[in-house]
């Protein structure tokens, strides 16, 4: 079947209804929802015999729904309209999706599928990446199986989430009030507030157990976070962005004006004893370690890089069989992105953050006397898509989306992927995924090599750690240790001639990855839909 997928941008959502649809052999296009003129050009090239509409902020005129059979994909259950809904979603215990045919008035065509789930305790765009995907998958399979007919309540539509509604007093609101209001906004707009002078809106609440102070007083910052006190207790704060501008750990953000706080660190691999901020952390099960990096969205700088090196260095004296896990929204997204935008010497910074990033992969690729795998848990892209491939094994969780390239932001890439990924697909194939520029699930990438394993989401992690369990087997590891002996020269020099690559690509001012990269850390909005969507 002809399918267009109309949306605002290609987010998480749209990659995850692409590759399902992919997966089912249909064919698929893409338009970018910019102006009418543009969107009915783009839709009539495609010819379409169904329009889907996984993430729409613009209005669909009559002149596409009325032509052609349109549906929107709606993140709230029956009878909620409008925007917010996530946002009020968290006041709920239930909530759910549907999908609902394109009309003139406002999320108020019939329903042709819903699904509900429960809500977890958690922050919006948390919800948005799990819970709120895998329902729509799931609504997606009614949709074309068991379609419903039922009428949409058309109950009012939701009041506008203001920032008022969100606005923090810290003399007043208990910590589990902040951490909501935090959660409502996170990952966008953030909450507006103003810190040591500087107005900025908040992302990434935490709670903390231990560190106490007076409202609003900084106590303690850490990788990147900053702790406030609150009336009952404390926070940790780990990104603002200012307006106009864009996110940023927040010791980065306040830089000079920290001076003084003082530097409350954890063990390297936090036991989650009390409640706090961190990023590293271990759980151990019958000789396997289960490493954990919860990096916010996914991106790895030169500091973390390092430290989750150290973090596997130690784990490879600790157990048989060491486990990456990645954290809870992403696996890994490779280098630090924004950070690099806000150097002052961004050549400097970012090659240090892709050699940091090869020191951590060579750890990983390199540990000749455990069993490394991979969980592919959550979304995963370019350098980090290939962390994962250095690991001896990998196993996927149905529904999780790879995106096996660089090229979109001008980058060649490293992280050894000259070496890992033709070994497991192929010259031909890696080729075609590194140019391609599209992502593909992990059902697909089983086919062709990549993953091992892809267990579905109700037992995989049961089911991953049977899997661990059966790869402790002392004759992989001798082979395991001399392959490596033979083939180390070989793939030491693969590596460095993706670096020799990437060199230009970060210090030479001409690069397309300087311009690329403020386009995506400042989400400029695209002019035209990306060509690599529908080439013929």
């Amino acid at each position: 079947m002809k399918i267009l997928l109309l949306t605002t941008t290609f987010n998480s959502l749209t990659q995850a209804v692409y590759t399902k649809l992919k997966d089912g052999y249909h064919d698929i296009g893409v338009v970018y929802a910019i102006d009418e003129a543009q969107m009915l050009k783009e839709i009539g090239d495609f010819e379409p015999e169904l329009i889907l509409c996984p993430y729409l902020k613009k209005y669909i005129p009559p002149t596409i729904y009325e032509k052609y059979s349109t549906f929107i994909f709606h993140p709230g259950p029956v009878g909620d309209r409008g925007a917010f809904s996530l946002e009020y979603a968290l006041d709920s215990k239930k909530w759910g999706v549907v999908i609902l045919r394109a009309s003139e008035e406002l999320d108020a065509g019939d329903i042709i599928s819903c699904v509900d789930f429960e809500v977890r305790d958690s922050y919006k765009a948390s919800l948005y990446r799990q819970e709120v995907t895998r329902s729509f998958l799931k609504a997606l399979d009614q949709f074309f199986e068991n379609p419903l007919d039922m009428k949409q309540v058309l109950n009012p539509l939701h009041k506008p989430f203001t920032q008022d509604m969100r606005s923090i007093d810290w003399y007043h609101d208990s910590t589990e009030v902040i951490l909501k209001k935090i959660y409502q906004a996170d990952s966008f707009p953030g909450v507006l507030d103003e810190i040591l002078g500087v107005v900025c809106y908040l992302f990434g609440g935490w709670r903390e157990e231990k560190l106490v102070g007076k409202p609003k007083e900084i106590l303690a910052k850490r990788d990147g976070a900053i702790c406030l006190g609150t009336v009952d207790g404390a926070v940790w704060i780990t990104h603002l962005k200012e307006p106009q501008h864009f996110k940023l750990p927040a010791t980065y953000l306040l830089k000079d004006r920290l001076a003084g706080v003082r530097e409350d660190r954890l063990p390297l691999l936090f036991d989650k004893s009390y409640a706090t901020f961190y990023e590293t952390s271990v759980q151990m099960r019958d000789e396997v370690a289960y490493l954990c990096f919860n990096f916010h969205n996914g991106a790895m700088s030169d500091a973390q890089c390092t430290r989750l090196k150290y973090c596997v260095d130690y784990l490879k004296e600790h157990c048989k069989v060491l486990v990456l896990v990645g954290g809870m929204d992403f696996f890994s997204n490779g280098i630090h992105l924004n950070i690099l935008e806000d150097s002052q010497k961004q050549g400097e910074d970012g090659w240090a953050n892709i050699n940091a990033m090869n020191d951590l992969i060579s750890s990983i690729l390199y540990a000749d006397e455990i069993v490394t795998i991979a969980s592919l848990a959550r979304n995963a892209g370019a350098g980090g898509v290939f962390m994962a491939l250095a690991c001896d094994y990998v196993v996927g969780k149905e529904g999780v989306v790879l995106n096996p390239h660089y090229k979109t932001l001008g980058l060649s890439g490293s992280e050894y992927h000259s070496y890992t990924l033709p070994k497991r697909v192929g010259e031909q194939k890696a080729k075609e995924l590194l140019e391609s520029c599209l992502p593909i699930s992990v059902s697909e990438a089983k086919k062709i090599g990549m993953v091992d394993e892809v267990y579905h989401d109700s037992n995989y992690y049961e089911e991953l750690n049977s899997f661990c369990l059966s790869k402790m087997d002392d004759d992989f590891i001798w082979d395991k240790q001399d392959f490596l002996e033979q083939n180390r020269e070989k793939i030491e020099a693969l590596k460095e001639r993706e670096l020799e690559v990437m060199h230009p690509e970060f210090w030479d001012e001409g690069s397309v990855f300087h311009k690329l990269r403020y386009e995506f850390v400042y989400k400029v909005c695209p002019t035209a839909t990306p060509k690599r969507f529908n080439k013929v």
